[in-house]
């Protein structure tokens, strides 16, 4: 392992990237605790405490570090992120300096948003850990259920790298094509489809949606609301069961939107490749159907356990700690990519990867 980072450290480039990276965490969490002139920080955080937990106003903040709850200056998290670079991508097309320069490629490892999002939900853990040890010491947990969360964790942990890592290899031979003097194809390549396609994207829309009636009812005082919002509250059955189904519907839908089976098909079609076994056109795009429509709901059902585990947690071992849903599957998510760019630029120059034993499955 020392090993391993001391290649990493020894490549110029790569170093830079990692020390340009660290900084910018750095000047992240020192934002997230200057607060912004004229705003009462701890009457923004009561009002958090009693009404926005269940609700959308407590999502945001989760991605933000637990930034909005405190009115500092990085309050808005990642959004103005995305609306700088949507603004940026649009004048890069008519600004040739922009465009020169967006041709130089990044300075940070990994994913710019998702390393914002990664650092801002592990900055909420030390304050969990703080909660917990207060139940401890006001007695309305113990020692042992702290054990069995820890274990369940790395439990999960492990199942979420073995989903995001899980695919589905569907072997594709290609005829041979004599174009010229030259004969192309001949050779057998595979199609990987991802247990999770869909990623995060499903916990997300779900969450949103169950949490909108308590949103809304942050703002008014209607009876059926309250109603509606007491039915769909973490811990309830009703809430389970209308999280869980919507966290499997939008897994297939999302799926749906971004791999298209008869597209798939048509271009195998189209450059000589079939699958052994199965006729091209139709049956191709049927057998591709069935065989994502599987996979799929095993991806899609492990999505709504991890989204439920912290529910389910919370209601037995009355544990503030919320290492789970879509936080863990970012983290996670978001580890593995890092580790994947740092194991890249390492091969390239003939060095081991960062996992000399542990390879990371995908990268081959």
């Amino acid at each position: 392992m020392f090993k391993s980072i001391r290649n990493m450290l020894a490549i110029p480039e790569l170093r830079q990237r990692i020390f340009f990276t660290i900084a910018i965490f750095f000047v992240y969490r020192v934002g997230g605790h200057i607060p912004v002139p004229g705003v009462n920080a701890g009457v923004l955080s009561a009002w958090f405490n009693q009404n926005a937990q269940g609700g959308l106003f407590g999502f945001i903040d989760m991605f933000a570090a637990g930034n909005l709850r405190k009115a500092t200056i990085f309050a808005l998290g990642i959004m103005p992120y995305i609306s700088a670079s949507i603004i940026i991508q649009l004048l890069t097309a008519v600004v040739p300096a922009l465009e020169k320069l967006s041709k130089e490629g990044d300075a940070g490892i990994g994913n710019g948003m998702s390393l914002i999002i990664f650092i801002g939900i592990i900055a909420r853990i030390p304050a969990d850990v703080t909660l917990t040890m207060e139940k401890i010491g006001a007695g309305d947990t113990n020692l042992v259920n702290i054990a069995v969360i820890l274990f369940v964790m790395v439990v999960v942990v492990a199942g979420v790298v073995v989903i995001q890592q899980g695919q589905r290899k569907i072997r594709v031979q290609y005829a041979k094509r004599i174009v010229g003097r030259k004969i192309y194809g001949g050779q057998s390549t595979h199609i990987p489809l991802r247990v999770n396609t869909a990623g995060v994207i499903p916990i997300i829309f779900a969450s949103a949606l169950i949490m909108f009636p308590n949103t809304i009812l942050m703002f008014t005082d209607a009876d059926w609301l309250k109603t509606l919002a007491g039915w769909l509250s973490p811990g309830n059955w009703l809430y389970m069961i209308v999280y869980g189904g919507m966290i499997i519907f939008f897994s297939y839908f999302y799926t749906a939107i971004v791999l298209n089976p008869a597209d798939l098909a048509d271009n195998m079609k189209k450059y000589g490749g079939f699958i052994p076994g199965i006729r091209p056109g139709k049956n191709t795009e049927l057998f591709i159907d069935r065989v994502l429509t599987r996979i799929t709901l095993a991806g899609s059902v492990f999505l709504a356990l991890i989204a439920l585990l912290p529910v389910v947690m919370a209601v037995i071992f009355k544990s503030p700690i919320t290492f789970g849903g879509t936080g863990l599957l970012i983290v996670v998510g978001v580890a593995l990519d890092t580790i994947r760019q740092i194991e890249s630029h390492m091969l390239m120059r003939h060095y081991d990867g960062f996992l000399k034993k542990g390879r990371i499955r995908g990268r081959r």
